[in-house]
């Protein structure tokens, strides 16, 4: 077979895309422009390994079945009885260990179908009052990074809060040593199926010799296409990991229905990612409309002064970040993923990441796209004449 597929861009999309197509057979080249695969799944080498947000695997999705077949999933972190009673809220300003009554009310509800285009908080506040529409947001801006969630669509937005707060089992999943490992796995796996890798090679002009799966972020992809109308809408988020001497008073996970933000452990599940005897925490607070990345920061380490008391006498090791525009993609009123930049491009161009036409929330997003973009690449080498 003298055709093959090139892949640009070698993050876990990338990395999903060129292995789905050198799965059947075909020829691949991947292109990443870093000296490392991985993009944001990377993470800090130990003795801290801290990644670029929330590392966690939701299993109750074709992603999660695509990446555990190939075992690139590993071990894994379940939740526990004794994960649950160190969860905490933010409400009014304090810490309490239950969401308000109204709060809860909302939960069991799972057959309900919220509307593609009204807002959350305008939906919602007919529902179960103003407040807890938007304290019902507040408690999924973890999925979102946004600051002002309520205006999201209100199927977008249940949706997210059935899948974090619903009735059924809960299916989150930590990887032991985090996504680095994944990502690891998959290189190996990709080295092992014969795939032309090249980093630290950023592509200029997209090839005319194959079908192109683009797998970068939604601007690199713009301009390689030159296509003004790759565009979505994404968070914009303050980002800190900070890790302490273990304390019996830690939590290991806090939703601030105040303000959007989350605290989560990390070492809770996992002890492999911070020396014994310490924990290791990420928290996060969405940056509103107009505000400064330091007045948001601020408000971060106001909340960190919060949830992890006396984290100053204890801290050792600290890491601030700002993600803008590479959170995932988010749905406004009217919109659906159906509505987001379409995989197929046209020209045996496909794209794949996670602000395309693909259902899931972040990085699932992209392994569900990437799995869609090579199928139809490798059709396309298949069948090249097309119709």
């Amino acid at each position: 077979m003298k055709t093959h597929i090139t892949v640009i861009g070698g993050g876990l999309a990338g990395l999903t895309a060129a292995i789905a197509c050198a799965e059947t057979g075909v020829p691949v080249r991947l292109y990443e422009a870093h000296h490392t695969l991985g993009g944001r799944g990377r993470a800090k080498a130990a003795p801290y390994v801290a990644h670029d947000g929330p590392h966690v695997f939701y299993a109750d999705g074709p992603h999660y079945t695509w990446l555990k077949t190939r075992g690139f999933i590993g071990d894994l972190g379940w939740p526990s009885v004794t994960d649950a009673a160190r969860i905490g809220f933010r409400v009014d300003g304090r810490l309490r260990r239950l969401p308000p009554l109204a709060m809860l009310r909302a939960q069991p509800h799972p057959r309900l179908v919220a509307p593609v285009d009204r807002s959350f908080r305008d939906w919602a506040s007919e529902r179960w009052g103003a407040d807890t529409a938007d304290q019902v947001a507040n408690a999924i801006s973890v999925t979102t990074y946004d600051a002002d969630t309520g205006r999201l669509s209100a199927a977008f937005v249940w949706d997210l809060f059935q899948r974090v707060f619903g009735v059924r089992i809960p299916s989150i999943r930590w990887v032991y040593g985090g996504w680095q490992r994944v990502i690891d796995r998959m290189e190996t796996r990709a080295t092992e199926l014969g795939i032309g890798i090249e980093t630290g090679a950023r592509v200029d002009q997209l090839p005319t010799d194959g079908p192109v799966v683009v797998a970068t972020n939604l601007p690199a992809a713009r301009k390689l296409l030159g296509d003004d109308s790759l565009t979505w809408t994404s968070g914009h988020c303050a980002l800190l990991d900070i890790a302490v001497t273990t304390a019996k008073s830690d939590r290991n996970v806090v939703f601030d229905l105040d303000e959007g933000g989350f605290h989560e452990s990390y070492t809770m599940q996992d002890d492999t990612i911070a020396p014994s005897g310490e924990s290791l925490f990420q928290l996060q607070m969405p940056i509103r409309t107009g505000e400064s990345n330091a007045d948001a920061h601020t408000r971060l380490q106001d909340f960190a002064d919060l949830v992890v008391p006396g984290r100053h006498d204890r801290t050792k090791f600290t890491r601030t970040a700002t993600a803008k525009g590479r959170t995932g993609a988010i749905d406004l009123p009217g919109q659906t993923w159906r509505d987001r930049p379409a995989i197929d491009r046209g020209d045996n161009i496909y794209l794949a990441g996670d602000m395309v036409a693909a259902p899931g929330m972040r990085g699932e997003i992209s392994i569900n796209s990437a799995v869609h973009a090579a199928r139809e690449a490798v059709a396309a080498v298949q069948s090249p004449i097309r119709v």
